[in-house]
Order: C-alpha cells, then structure tokens, then sequence
C-alpha cells in the first residue's frame, strides 16, 4: 500500500513557459512508453505536473523554466 501512495504522490516540477507555444508532453509507464497528455502553454504561463503512476517522464518543447527538487534548469540558452 505504501510503494503505491509513493507512487501516486511522486515529485512534482514547475514548468514556466519564456515563449508562446511551448508543448509538455505526459508519456507512460509501462512495457510501451506512449503519450498520454499533452499541454500548450503561452509566455508566463506556469503548469504544474506531477509523476505519477502512469507518468514517468515528461516531454517539453520550447523555451522554459524548469523548477525541481533537484534546481532551477532553463532551456535554449
């Protein structure tokens, strides 16, 4: 029960987009890794997500600033 809650209740990451248009992309766990969301975001805007346990990675495209746990990244300097 617990490994599940861990699971459930993963790392979040704050996405703010420097540009108009930039995608997130939500892919899958499992034996096939596939898109299961996807997000537009313009300049400023700011989207929360979170891994989960049918999130295990995130695909970003476009000029961001990334805040983790483990720092701040900025993409396309």
């Amino acid at each position: 029960m617990q490994e599940m809650l861990d699971v459930v209740t993963g790392e979040y990451v704050v996405i703010k987009a420097l540009d108009k248009g930039v995608t997130i992309i939500g892919l899958t766990r499992g034996k096939d890794t596939k898109f299961h969301h996807s997000e537009k975001l313009d300049e400023g805007e700011i989207m929360i997500a979170q891994f989960t346990e049918h999130t295990s990675a995130i695909k970003i495209r476009g000029r961001v600033e990334l805040l983790t746990k483990h720092g701040r990244i900025r993409t396309g300097e």
